[in-house]
């Protein structure tokens, strides 16, 4: 589970910035679309805190970085291919690229790395890993 401060930035962030589906967070109420149609599902996990500066009097002066990952799954209509949804992912993934507009510092990002997507219920999961972090 990450900080609030880091899940509040990329809540928000998220939220103004992408339109092109139906978005939701960890422990939301929502529902499938029906008819099936593409959606996000986001997750963010982050580890407190790994201490980045020695020498602060008094100690808790020092330093401390937040890392940690988002989880954005595109959720694709079953048997519709993954062209869509990979499309989406990609915009995902521009929509942090340098950019922290978020509260975090985006790192490495992966398309699809993971556990694969299950294909016998009515939706596919693509997930995009965002890996991140925040200075304290």
């Amino acid at each position: 589970m990450s900080s609030a401060t880091a899940f509040a930035g990329i809540e928000a962030y998220l939220r103004a910035n992408w339109s092109a589906t139906p978005i939701w967070f960890e422990n939301e109420n929502w529902k499938l679309p029906n008819p099936p149609a593409h959606f996000l599902l986001v997750e963010v996990f982050g580890d407190f805190y790994d201490q980045a500066s020695i020498g602060a009097d008094p100690q808790d002066g020092n330093l401390y970085r937040e890392t940690g990952q988002i989880y954005v799954h595109v959720m694709a209509p079953r048997g519709q291919g993954t062209a869509t949804a990979r499309t989406y992912a990609k915009q995902i993934v521009d929509l942090f690229r340098g950019n922290e507009d978020a509260g975090v510092r985006p790192r490495g990002a992966s398309i699809g790395a993971g556990e694969p997507g299950e294909e016998d219920g009515n939706f596919f999961r693509m997930t995009v890993t965002l890996d991140w972090e925040r200075d304290d």
